[in-house]
This record gives structure tokens, C-alpha cells and sequence, in this order.
């Protein structure tokens, strides 16, 4: 395994090149985007944390010395109605999950609109609605935003951008730069069930058991798990690109490589078969109530017992183990016994599913 090269991409043309569906994929042509264009020049000690919030300069939590912790998200769905869901719930539960993969307590959300000119109000009235269910049940209040209209034709319905605003305890740091070697990967359940549903929606795919959207907000499960003081050593919630893209990601900001093991994986039977009838591999493909969760191995058991007693971790499963590797690659040992690579996703899978 030492052998196999990463692959190589050439530096972006930005003379002539134009952006293209990979650039929004969660795998190595989004990461180059994000490093050569947005980081280069937005770039700050905030914006180079490289995880999925920020956390920010010191404030004060119950009285107590916290930090800030702020994540935005863009919201692109299609359809904007889907099985389990809808773009509404989804832009308010996918930006309370950055924030609460961070290890903060969520405390406000913003929301900006993009309509496109002719939407029907009634169905943005159902979206409203389901943002605001979402934020309440959750917690958390939409407190200010934004609205803007496009031309027929240029917007596609209705685009949502979400930000989040969350306090985090001082002293407690979670982050992708924090795996060692020795350490425990978990998942909270089943991985992609919420591509599934979108790309089964899409092609008008029927089977016999109903394959729904998992999004769902995270932060009352992790807070769970912070309440244990088990050694967390990061937490990511696996969108655009899967479970194996995450741990890409991971694996490269710690400096260290993963092993994976088939079997372990938690995939529903349903979710499989469209997996293989629709030439996907569920390991590249978004959830969005799910949670990766790295820490150390002598907590791992205990951390385990808290997802299953939680209706969002019922199907958690310890997944693989955290390797030292000065090539950082992702591996899987095969249900057949064999091994290959978990690579970066080189393409788009799955256009506009978040």
C-alpha cells in the first residue's frame, strides 16, 4: 500500500478555466478550489482552522470564560422536496451540526433567500414552515436574514444560505487536526441513507422498503457525548462526500492514515441495493443526521453505549481504527478480505443533494 500515489490535479487556470459540477463535490477538485481561490485570499487564523466552524475570541457561557463559534452553509437541493425532508429543514439542521461538531451549544441562526421570480408562495410557505418547526424544535431561533430575487429562470426555485452562532466551553478542543494513531473512528448509523433518497426521488426508483432522508440536528446527541468527559478527539458530521471523504480530510489535517472494515460499516440493506443498481459507492455518498466520532480507544465502548440510547445513534458502530502513516491514506479491509484505498471522491456523484 505504501506504493500507491495520490493523484495529482494541475494548479486552477484561473485565466480560462470555469467552474465545473466536481468543484462542489466534497472530494480533491473542491478542496483544490477551497485552498487555491478562497483561502488565498479570505484566508485568516479563523478561516485556517480548516474544520467545519470557527472558533472564535473569547465571550462568556452561564458566566463562564467560552469562545465563540460561528459556520455557514449554502443550501442547493434538488428537488427541494424529498423524502424525510425538505431544503428548509435541511439549511436549519445542516448549519446547527457545524456548529455542534465543534463542541459548542448552538445558540442563534441567520438565513439569507435567493427566490427565483415565479416560485409559488405556497411552496415557500411550506419551506418557511418546516425551517421554522426545525429551529424550534432544535432550540435554536432564526434571529435576522435576508431576502433576494432573481430573474425567471436564473435560480431554480429557492436557494438558502444558513449561518450559526454557537459558545464553546473554554478548555474544551475538538478538532480534524486532533487524531492519533491508536484512536477509535465510530459512526452514529446507517450511511447514505440521505443521497439515496434524493437520486431514488430523481430517477422515479421505487423499492420495497421506503428509503427516507436522515437530516436531522445533532447537537442533543453530542452533547450527550461531551457530558461523558470521554477523550473526544474530533467530531464531523459526513455531508458532501460521504463517510470517506470526512476521513480524508481528517486523515490529512492530523497527519496520520485510518483503517476501515467493511463489515462494520452500518449500510440498510435498501440503501445498498440502490447503491448498486445506481452505481454509487455509499461510502462518497451525504448523509446528513449522521456523526463521526474519533477518540480514544479505552472510551470508545462508553461513547458507544450513549449513541444507542439516543434515537439518533441507535444503529452506532465502532468503523475502523486511527494509523500512523506519513501518507495519511484511508484504507478498507473488504467483506472478501482484501484491502483498497478510501480515496478523495475524484468526481461528482451526486449533484445537489445538500
Amino acid at each position: 500500500m505504501s506504493e500507491v500515489k495520490r493523484g495529482y490535479i494541475r494548479p486552477l487556470d484561473l485565466k480560462h478555466g470555469r467552474v465545473d459540477m466536481t468543484h462542489g463535490s466534497g472530494g480533491r477538485a473542491m478542496v483544490q478550489l477551497i485552498a487555491e481561490l478562497f483561502t488565498k485570499h479570505l484566508g485568516n487564523s479563523y478561516l485556517g482552522q480548516g474544520n467545519d466552524g470557527a472558533v472564535l475570541p473569547p465571550a462568556l457561557l452561564d458566566g463562564k470564560p467560552a469562545r465563540l463559534v460561528m459556520a455557514t452553509d449554502c443550501h442547493v437541493v434538488s428537488p427541494l422536496f424529498f423524502p424525510g425532508g425538505d431544503i428548509g429543514c435541511l439549511s436549519v439542521h445542516g448549519t446547527l451540526n457545524d456548529v455542534a461538531v465543534m463542541g459548542a451549544t448552538p445558540l442563534y441562526l441567520a438565513a439569507g433567500f435567493i427566490l427565483e421570480e415565479g416560485f409559488a408562495l405556497a411552496d415557500l410557505a411550506r419551506i418557511v414552515e418546516s425551517m421554522a418547526r426545525s429551529a424550534s424544535e432544535a432550540g435554536v431561533p432564526v434571529v435576522t436574514g435576508d431576502t433576494k430575487v432573481v430573474e425567471r429562470g436564473k435560480g431554480d426555485g429557492v436557494f438558502i444560505t444558513t449561518t450559526g452562532v454557537g459558545v464553546l466551553p473554554d478548555g474544551l478542543e475538538l478538532g480534524g487536526e486532533r487524531a492519533r494513531p491508536g484512536d477509535v473512528v465510530l459512526v452514529s448509523g446507517t450511511m447514505g441513507d440521505h443521497g439515496v433518497a434524493i437520486m431514488s426521488l430523481r430517477e422515479n426508483l421505487s423499492f420495497e422498503a421506503a428509503i427516507t432522508s436522515d437530516t436531522a440536528a445533532l447537537h442533543g446527541l453530542i452533547a450527550r457525548l461531551l457530558a461523558t468527559s470521554a477523550d473526544i478527539r474530533c467530531l464531523r458530521d459526513p455531508t458532501r462526500g460521504g463517510l470517506a471523504s470526512a476521513l480524508n480530510e481528517i486523515a490529512d489535517q492530523s497527519g496520520v492514515g485510518m483503517m476501515l472494515h467493511e463489515r462494520a460499516i452500518p449500510i440498510q440493506p435498501v440503501v445498498a441495493a440502490a447503491c448498486e443498481f445506481l452505481g454509487l459507492d455509499p461510502l462518497y455518498v451525504a448523509n446528513e443526521g449522521k456523526l463521526i466520532v474519533i477518540c480514544a480507544a479505552a472510551d470508545a465502548q462508553t461513547l458507544l453505549d450513549v449513541m444507542h440510547a439516543h434515537p439518533l445513534g441507535r444503529d452506532a458502530a465502532r468503523i475502523g481504527e486511527v494509523l500512523a502513516d506519513k501518507h495519511h491514506f484511508v484504507q478498507l479491509t473488504t467483506a472478501f478480505g482484501g484491502r483498497r484505498i478510501v480515496d478523495w471522491l475524484t468526481g461528482e456523484q451526486l449533484p445537489r443533494i445538500c
